[in-house]
């Protein structure tokens, strides 16, 4: 009997082509040539013949920014490191990035304005689930990507994000089968916030 579950599948493609990226398998000038798209050129959207826009949309200003600063940084380190092999099937990648501001009705607008405005081709961000709750109707709207970078607290899944932190169930689960198993354990408190 499959035990496919479309979250794990999900999860596991986007390391994957993660990985594939890191690696430096799509870099190549060569296959970008294989796929041209000098009519995209004439259309305004997100992949060019040269680049491939994304948007970076975290709070860099307001209570959340001192929690969502690393995932800027880190967002820009790895879209650095990418471009300087290469880009993705030779197309550098240009970013584009919002500031959520640490309020929720702000996240909605700027994916907005990523999505129609700026033709992103994806979206990074939404630290919070109250930001990504707020956005997650703009993307469904305007058929928009967002990778969700963190762990959620669950019960929400759209075709639209690629939620690639864990919910609850995933993190305690695993702890507590090898407690169970390792310390023979029989008995659990769970403590937490």
């Amino acid at each position: 009997m499959s035990n496919f579950n479309r979250r794990r599948f999900m999860s596991s493609t986007g390391a994957l082509m993660g990985a594939m990226l890191a690696a430096g398998l799509f870099t190549s000038s060569a296959m970008a040539a294989d796929f041209p798209t000098a009519k995209v050129n004439t259309t305004k959207l997100a992949v060019t013949d040269k680049t491939v826009k994304v948007g970076i949309l975290h709070s860099a200003t307001g209570t959340m920014a001192i929690s969502e600063t690393g995932s800027i940084q880190a967002e820009k380190l790895a879209i650095a490191q990418i471009n300087a092999m290469g880009g993705v099937l030779g197309r550098k990648i240009e970013v584009i990035q919002e500031d959520g501001a640490s309020d929720w009705p702000t996240f909605a607008e700027k994916s907005r304005k990523l999505l129609v405005n700026d033709k992103v081709a994806t979206v990074f961000g939404c630290w919070t689930s109250a930001s990504r709750k707020a956005a997650l109707p703009v993307f469904e709207k305007e058929n928009g990507l967002l990778f969700y970078p963190t762990f959620y607290e669950g019960l929400e899944q759209s075709k639209n994000v690629f939620y690639t932190g864990q919910e609850a169930t995933q993190q305690i689960l695993a702890g507590l089968d090898w407690i169970a198993k390792e310390k023979k354990a029989k008995t659990f408190y769970l403590i937490g916030s």
